[in-house]
C-alpha cells in the first residue's frame, strides 16, 4: 500500500439512497459448486515462500530489486503448473524494470472478464509480509482453487500480480494504459486486494455506493454490487464491516479512472484503531491497524491469522459468486442511442423552467466537482436534465420545480420475476435539501408504484454514474411505462440528474 487510506468513515449509513427494499444485486448467479473454503495453512505458506525470497535478496522485494523478480517467479510458476496462460509483462520506472504477473484462466465469456488483482511489491525497507504478501498470496491461493475445482465460470477469469505500486500504482497504471479501448472495454469488474491480514485489523469494504456519503464518491457503475457480493460473505459469517473511500491509491485506481467498476477489501494501514472500532472487531484501540506498516518488521509475524483466513474465503467467495453469474435475460431495454418515444412532461403538469428532461450526448458541467457528467454509461447518449453546458453549471440545470419523462408502452410477458435496472446520479449543491429528488415510477393498469428514490441534502453531491435494481414481478403480464422524474423544490439550488441503460430483465 502506497499511501494512508481514509479509514474513518461514518457507522451509520447516512441519508443520501433512499430505495425500497426490493432493490437487489443486479446479477444472478448460476446453479455452480459452492465457493470453497480456502485453506489459512495453503496462504501462508505462499507467505513463507515470500519472506524466504525477501531474506534471501536483501530485506526485500521492491521493484527493480532481485527479491521482486523473485517473487513473480515464483507466482507464475504455480500459475503455469495450474493450468493457467501467463505473461510477466515488463515496464520501466525510475530506470528499473519492474513487471506484472497476468494469469488467464481458460474459458468464460471472453467479452465479460472479472479481474481479480494485487500488487506483489515490497518497501525497500522490509520483506512487505502484510503489505501485501497477504493480498498477494490469498488470490494466488483462490487462483490455484480455481484450477484444482476445474472451475467453469460463465465470466473469463484473471488475475494479476502488479509490481511497483508503492512507488505509485506504476504496474497496474502501466496495464490499464497500454491495454487498446475494446480490451478494457471487456474488464466488467476489478477486485483489489491490498493489505488483507494486519496484526490489529478492521474489516474495510470499498464503498461502491458512496452509502456512507464522504469521500470521493462511488465507484463506476456496477461497483456497488462487488461491494454487497463483498459484504454479504462477512454478514454470512457474523463479522460486521465498514466503507473505506474509493480515493484511488491503491491498485484499482487506473481501473475505476477509465470506467471500470471495482469493489476489494482492506483490514487497515497506518491509521489507528478508534475504541468504537475495537468494540467492533476486537483489538487494541489506539494503536495502528498494522504498526509494521512500511517497516522492516512486516514480517510473517505481522499477520492476523483470522483476518487473512477471513478475507482469504471472502475472496473465493466473491471470485465463484461473481464468476459463475449468469447475464439476467432482458425482456426490454433501452439505452437511449436511438430515439425510442419518451415522452417529456407526459401529463402536462411539470413546473420546471429550465433544466427539462432530454434524451441526448451530455456536456460536462463542474461546480466545486462535477455536477453533471459527460460521457454516459455506454454509448453516446443519455437521459439526462439540460444536456448543455451553458456559460455556468447553473445555466441549464433544473429550476422552478418538477420535470417528468415517460416511456414508450412496455408490455412484460406473464409469469416469473421480473427486475427493473437502471444507472443513474442525482447531484446538488450544498444548498440543497429533501425536497430535492430523482424518482423512478412504474406506471400499469392499475396506477403507479414508486420503485426508486433519491433525496437531495443540505452538502455538495457530484454527479457520478451509480446503478440500482427494482422487483417489478407484480407487473408481469400487463402493458406498463416507466415514468422519470426529477425536482428542483429547494429553491435556488443546483441540481442534474441522469439516468442511463435501462432495462427490464429475467433474473
Amino acid at each position: 500500500m502506497r499511501t494512508l487510506r481514509t479509514i474513518g468513515r461514518a457507522i451509520g449509513m447516512a441519508a443520501i439512497l433512499a430505495v425500497p427494499p426490493a432493490l437487489t444485486p443486479l446479477a444472478s448467479t448460476a446453479s455452480a459448486a459452492a465457493p470453497p473454503d480456502i485453506p489459512l495453512a495453503a496462504v501462508k505458506a505462499h507467505l513463507s515462500q515470500l519472506q524466504s525470497i525477501a531474506t534471501a535478496n536483501g530485506g526485500n522485494r521492491a521493484h527493480g530489486r532481485p527479491g521482486y523478480r523473485a517473487s513473480a517467479d515464483y507466482v507464475k510458476g504455480l500459475l503455469d503448473a495450474a493450468g493457467f496462460t501467463t505473461t510477466l509483462q515488463p515496464f520501466t520506472y525510475s530506470g528499473a524494470t519492474g513487471y506484472n504477473v497476468i494469469a488467464d484462466w481458460p474459458g468464460g465469456d471472453p467479452n465479460d472478464v472479472l479481474m481479480v488483482g494485487a500488487h506483489l511489491d515490497s518497501v525497500t525497507s522490509g520483506p512487505g509480509i502484510n503489505d501485501n504478501g497477504s493480498g498477494s498470496a490469498a488470490i494466488l491461493e483462490t487462483a490455484l482453487e480455481v484450477a484444482r475445482q476445474g472451475l467453469t465460470p460463465a465470466k473469463h477469469l484473471r488475475f494479476a500480480w502488479w509490481g511497483a505500486e508503492e512507488l505509485g500504482l506504476r504496474g497496474s497504471q502501466y496495464y490499464v494504459n497500454n491495454l487498446p479501448a475494446t480490451e478494457r472495454a471487456k474488464i466488467k469488474g476489478y477486485l483489489n486486494f491490498d493489505m488483507v491480514g494486519s496484526p490489529n485489523a478492521g474489516y474495510f469494504v470499498y464503498d461502491g455506493d458512496n452509502s456512507d456519503g464522504t469521500g470521493s464518491g462511488p465507484g463506476p457503475a456496477g461497483s456497488a454490487q462487488l461491494e454487497r457480493t463483498l459484504q454479504d460473505y462477512f454478514t454470512s459469517i457474523g463479522v460486521p464491516t465498514r466503507g473505506t473511500d474509493f480515493d484511488g491509491r491503491s491498485d484499482y485506481g487506473p481501473f475505476i479512472a477509465v470506467g471500470i467498476p471495482a469493489g476489494g477489501t482492506f483490514t487497515g494501514a497506518e491509521g489507528v484503531k478508534t475504541s468504537a472500532q475495537a468494540s467492533l472487531w476486537g483489538g487494541t484501540a489506539g494503536r495502528a491497524f498494522d504498526p509494521c506498516y512500511h517497516r522492516s518488521c512486516d514480517t510473517l509475524t505481522n499477520i492476523d491469522d483470522t483476518a487473512l483466513d477471513r478475507n482469504a474465503d471472502a475472496i473465493a467467495h466473491a471470485v465463484w459468486t461473481i464468476a459463475t453469474a449468469v447475464p439476467p435475460q432482458a425482456v426490454w431495454q433501452d439505452t437511449f442511442e436511438t430515439a425510442t418515444g419518451w415522452t417529456v412532461n407526459p401529463s402536462g403538469t411539470d413546473t420546471a423552467t429550465s433544466g427539462q428532461w432530454e434524451r441526448g450526448d451530455p456536456e460536462a458541467t463542474s461546480s466545486s466537482g462535477t455536477k453533471q457528467p459527460g460521457t454516459a454509461v455506454s454509448g453516446v447518449n443519455d437521459l439526462v436534465t439540460g444536456r448543455l453546458a451553458g456559460s455556468s453549471a447553473g445555466a441549464y440545470d433544473i429550476d422552478g420545480g418538477v420535470t417528468s419523462i415517460r416511456s414508450p408502452e412496455i408490455a412484460l410477458p406473464a409469469g416469473g420475476a421480473l427486475r427493473l435496472r437502471f444507472s443513474w446520479y442525482l447531484a446538488h449543491g450544498s444548498n440543497s435539501s429533501s425536497a430535492d429528488h430523482l424518482r423512478v415510477k412504474v406506471v400499469g393498469p392499475s396506477g403507479t408504484t414508486q420503485v426508486f428514490q433519491q433525496l437531495g441534502a443540505a452538502a455538495d453531491r457530484d454527479g457520478a454514474w451509480s446503478s440500482a435494481e427494482a422487483d417489478v414481478s407484480a407487473f408481469a403480464g400487463q402493458t406498463v411505462r416507466i415514468l422519470i422524474e426529477a425536482a428542483d423544490a429547494s429553491g435556488a439550488s443546483l441540481v442534474e440528474a441522469g439516468v442511463d441503460d435501462v432495462a427490464v430483465v429475467r433474473p
